[in-house]
């Protein structure tokens, strides 16, 4: 933010102190003292002021106008009391004068600091010069005489006018703060317009009475024949007189001659008197109509809503009379007047005070009022928030006063309304007579028939006793619902839902003819594939597919139309989907596929249906759905996920596998039926543990005797499942290898050269490309490599023994590294730092920082760094085929 100086002011950025000031200045006076920005912005209307300059609107110098302005007051009183009634200056009274005196002076030399709005840019002002000589243009001169003592005045002035007081006259100059202040009051929301304003009358006319007395005071007493006088003919040797009687003597007067009731005791006696009489009555004709009329405006603006309300009510009574309307409307009528002038006068006014604000403020009002409520209400049952929310936006609360009617029956439905206190009956009228059918309570709609099913309206809505209702328009409504198609469809699904449950016959045809209504096509609602699939109507399916729509749309969950119709069975959807390029294989946000769906809820032609169309269920999360059979102990669930291609040994999201949740459910049937199909009783989960560990540590005896006599059965441990070991012996710190176990390895070697041919891979989705491709397009990508054994690598002469290398990313914080057997491709050797760190290297260096493109240059014992430009890529949940 920042705020420049002008005028000789160098634009500079403010610091942050300056910046919390300048924010607390604006927020406390920016409403009251009328300066607007600028349209367009293009004029800064604060300036960010030189040290030296003191801004009119600082808290500070404001606290400073106040005390001036109480001081200002002593000077209304005591100036004219002292030109009236005394001769000399008075001890105490002079000493007070000259102290008042004293601050405005301190005020005339702070005036020369203070920042100046500019009338013609509207931009303060901070040259010192400038400020200066727009000071002594304007009130310099006024201010410094005023402040001048009046002892020095009575010397330095000739005889006729050094007359004590008389120049204090001059400081009633100051009056103008006291304007200013009541100004500012009258526009501060602190404090109450009416008491403002009365305070203000009552300061003008003690003011008026206070000097209109001190002055016909003074006539009496300059007088050269006392006895000819106002006060002398009512009161002889009036100068004896206290000087507290005679003050009261001149203010009864003044009051009197005020009010214009006065002239029976006292009254002008000489000719001088009699003038002053004349002028101070003109002034009092003024000054009594500017009284009256402001008293009168503030009389009038309290009493103006009752008499607008009794003109209303007046006129709606004979309209009524001469159009001879019914007396229950009539009654109506008068009812909702009466209504809305106590909601007006008790200064509630909600609508309008709402539409006087920025739609943002309405929303947040709207949204902490209503929210709750109509969150409740059973059309808006699992709707998102954000359709939620625009609605609680544009709806209106309206009163209704008991027995008026709200809606009517066969009315056009324009708008439908919520309950939120009160309580509203259901009226039909049948043979002519009406009847009541149903009550509505907090919380309900009515009317929301007519409005979704565009017919009109069912039922007659009269109130009970005094409610108040949330309205909509039926066209606000469907123009937000028209932008959020998948929640139009849960609101057609709630209104048919609960049009189903009510146990009632004309409910009944209304359901119907809704559902056919639906099923041609004839509603404004939106509708979805997956709403015509989740209520099982083929006919509507077809006709939204015929339509055009996407046969594989998803909900917010990523749930397909055919998701929908293989959880249902639903054989007439699926295939219809399927006609018209359903994918079977697609996928929601959770990992379900639509042969899942099927297999899960038992539907065994659903699920041959989708299998002879393409369906498979490695498509989707192969360890969600093991682990979902093994957690529900269904063994024949779990063999149907294997017959169908499902690897049911892969783990799901934690990491868990089939295998561990066997495990811990002590299903020894299940646990042999995954290790026959290659679980993996040493892989570990999220926590760390291994099914094998689960098993001791829930003490499944009959389980751990089956991973042992596995264990056993197998063989000599795969050298993938062992520590790598070189037969040369190149590192000190390695263990020496048994002699037995050299021959094992040398045994597995030989079976591995005569299986050296490898399985054909797609190399483009394999490689870097491939893999950032994927990743792009959002496919699910899933790393296959060669399959070949630990032991060997195979060349054109045939097997060989492995090399053996040390990888490490320093970057990834991995500078030691891991020793593992050499891959057969430099591919599968970025592939393996993909799966260790879970990044794509951009280069591999060795130990000598040369950069290596090919395995073929790699000797046994090289130590390889990975490193640079590498890609970001999410390991696939199914994880990497093959190994290494």
């Amino acid at each position: 933010m920042e705020r420049f100086a002008c005028s000789g002011g160098v634009a500079r950025a403010p610091s942050q102190e300056e910046i919390e000031q300048f924010s607390r200045d604006e927020s406390r006076y920016s409403l009251t003292t009328g300066i607007l920005p600028s349209l367009g912005g293009r004029t800064a209307r604060r300036a960010k002021l030189r040290p030296s300059i003191i801004s009119p609107y600082d808290p500070r110098y404001r606290a400073w106008e106040t005390f001036l302005v109480l001081l200002v007051f002593y000077n209304a009183w005591v100036s004219p009391f002292e030109f009236g009634f005394l001769d000399e200056p008075k001890g105490p009274l002079s000493i007070a004068d000259n102290v008042v005196n004293g601050f405005f002076a301190i005020d005339i030399v702070l005036t020369f600091f203070v920042a100046y709005l500019d009338k013609a840019t509207y931009l303060f002002i901070d040259s010192h010069k400038r400020i200066a000589w727009k000071y002594a243009r304007s009130w310099l001169i006024f201010d410094v005489i005023s402040t001048v003592p009046s002892e020095l005045a009575r010397k330095v002035l000739p005889a006729p006018l050094n007359v004590y007081g008389l120049f204090n006259m001059l400081r009633l100059w100051r009056l103008r703060r006291v304007g200013a202040m009541f100004a500012r009051l009258e526009k501060d929301k602190n404090f109450s317009y009416f008491w403002v304003r009365c305070a203000k009358l009552i300061c003008v006319t003690l003011f008026a009475v206070h000097c209109a007395g001190c002055f016909f005071y003074l006539i009496a007493s300059d007088y050269p024949n006392p006895g000819r006088t106002w006060i002398g003919a009512a009161m002889s040797g009036f100068h004896q007189r206290s000087l507290q009687d005679r003050y009261v003597i001149s203010i009864y007067w003044s009051i009197t001659t005020l009010t214009s009731v006065g002239y029976g005791d006292l009254h002008a006696v000489n000719t001088r008197e009699m003038v002053f009489e004349i002028f101070y009555m003109l002034f009092n004709l003024g000054l009594t109509a500017y009284l009256i009329g402001n008293m009168t405006n503030l009389v009038v603006h309290i009493t103006s809503r009752t008499r607008q309300f009794r003109d209303t009510i007046q006129a709606a009574s004979s309209f009524a009379q001469r159009n001879q309307l019914p007396v229950r409307l009539q009654d109506q009528m008068l009812a909702h007047l009466c209504l809305k002038f106590r909601t007006d006068s008790e200064g509630l006014q909600q609508q309008e005070t709402i539409d006087s604000l920025p739609k943002a403020i309405r929303s947040s009002i709207s949204h902490f009022l209503f929210y709750s409520l109509v969150d409740k209400a059973y059309l808006f049952r699992g709707v998102s928030y954000d359709l939620l929310f625009q609605l609680v936006s544009e709806m209106k609360a309206e009163y209704f006063p008991p027995k008026e009617d709200v809606i009517l029956q066969n009315e056009a439905p324009t708008d439908f309304y919520i309950l939120v206190t009160g309580a509203v009956e259901l009226l039909v009228i049948r043979n002519g007579v009406e009847q009541v059918v149903g009550e509505a309570k907090p919380g309900d709609l009515i009317g929301e028939i007519g409005v979704l099913c565009y017919r009109p309206q069912l039922f007659t809505a009269r109130t009970r006793r005094l409610s108040q209702l949330l309205r909509l328009n039926r066209t606000t409504f469907l123009n937000i619902v028209q932008a959020n198609v998948g929640d139009g469809t849960i609101i057609m699904n709630n209104l048919l839902e609960k049009l189903k449950e009510l146990n009632d016959p004309l409910m009944e045809n209304v359901f119907l003819e809704t559902k056919s209504m639906v099923a041609r096509g004839r509603v404004d609602l939106p509708l979805s594939l997956c709403f015509a699939t989740m209520r099982g109507d083929d006919s509507l399916l077809q006709q939204l597919l015929k339509r055009g729509l996407d046969p594989n749309e998803s909900d917010k969950n990523g749930r397909t139309a055919l998701h929908i119709a293989a959880a249902s069975g639903n054989e007439n959807c699926a295939l219809l989907l399927l006609d018209y390029g359903a994918d079977p294989n697609s996928r929601d946000s959770e990992g379900s596929a639509p042969l899942w769906e099927a297999m899960l809820n038992g539907h065994e032609s659903m699920v041959t249906l989708l299998i002879d169309n393409g369906a498979t269920t490695y498509c989707g999360d192969e360890g969600l759905f093991a682990c979902t059979a093994a957690e529900q102990n269904n063994l024949k669930l779990l063999k149907e996920i294997a017959r169908y291609g499902g690897n049911v040994t892969q783990p799901r999201s934690d990491g868990t596998t089939a295998l561990h949740i066997a495990v811990c459910e002590g299903n020894m049937e299940m646990a042999e039926f995954l290790l026959d199909l290659g679980a993996d009783i040493d892989k570990p989960d999220a926590s760390g543990w291994t099914p094998r560990g689960l098993a001791d540590q829930q003490a499944h005896e009959d389980i751990k005797a089956l991973f042992l006599s596995r264990r056993e059965s197998a063989g000599p441990v795969p050298e993938k499942q062992r520590p790598e070991v070189s037969s040369l012996g190149k590192y000190s710190s390695e263990p020496a290898m048994s002699r037995g176990l050299q021959d094992g390895l040398s045994a597995d070697t030989g079976r591995a050269g005569r299986a050296c041919p490898r399985r054909r891979t797609n190399t483009f989705h394999n490689s870097i490309f491939g893999v950032v491709s994927a990743a792009q397009t959002g496919e699910t990508t899933e790393l296959r490599l060669p399959v070949m054994d630990a032991a060997t690598k195979c060349s054109k002469d045939g097997p060989s023994p492995a090399a053996r290398v040390v990888i490490s990313w320093p970057e990834k914080g991995d500078p030691e590294g891991k020793l593992v057997l050499l891959p057969a491709s430099f591919q599968q050797m970025l592939e393996l730092g993909f799966r260790r760190y879970g990044s794509l290297p951009a280069k591999v260096r060795n130990a000598d920082n040369a950069e290596v493109d090919d395995v073929e240059v790699i000797r046994d014992g090289d130590r390889l760094v990975f490193c640079g430009g590498e890609i970001e890529v999410e390991e696939p949940s199914s994880g990497v085929a093959g190994g290494l």
